[in-house]
């Protein structure tokens, strides 16, 4: 078990053509947005800092790696929560970092939200502004037992 602190580290990432979806959510909740620390991949990045006005720390573009940057970041546990308004309509070059981001949130065990009604649902959430205890992966005994 791990607790996540009531201040979460909250990944915003959405494809192109995704992008105006995220922005108008994130406008509709900002005031439950800002109270966290915000990370998104590179241009969802800038365009949320441009839009909202407030700090977003933007990682590289997705297709350049962005994607991964996070994988990596939620397997680190340094990301709490996913909010990736994908696009299950128009396939991306990426698609395989794409799959690998989502598997390592699900392996993790960290909250995503894939929709606005999803995103809804998590930021409405009591959980979403307090403490939670969250179970994790045993990485020791998953090394014990294949070592």
């Amino acid at each position: 078990m791990v607790t996540m602190a009531a201040q979460k580290r909250i990944a915003l990432v959405a494809h192109d053509n995704m992008k105006s979806e995220l922005i108008k959510w994130a406008r509709t909740h900002k005031d439950k947005l800002i109270g966290h620390q915000l990370y998104a991949t590179g241009t969802t990045g800038n365009l949320l800092h441009k839009e909202l006005g407030v700090k977003i720390d933007a990682l590289i573009s997705g297709p350049l790696g962005g994607d991964q940057q996070l994988g990596g970041m939620i397997a680190e546990g340094k990301i709490d929560v996913l909010i990736f308004f994908w696009d299950p309509f128009e396939p991306m070059p990426h698609d395989p970092d794409i799959k690998a981001l989502l598997r390592v949130a699900a392996v993790w065990n960290i909250p995503i939200a894939c929709s606005v009604s999803s995103a809804n649902f998590l930021v409405s959430s009591p959980l979403f502004s307090n403490e939670f205890e969250r179970q994790i992966p045993d990485y020791e005994r998953y090394l014990k037992e294949r070592l």
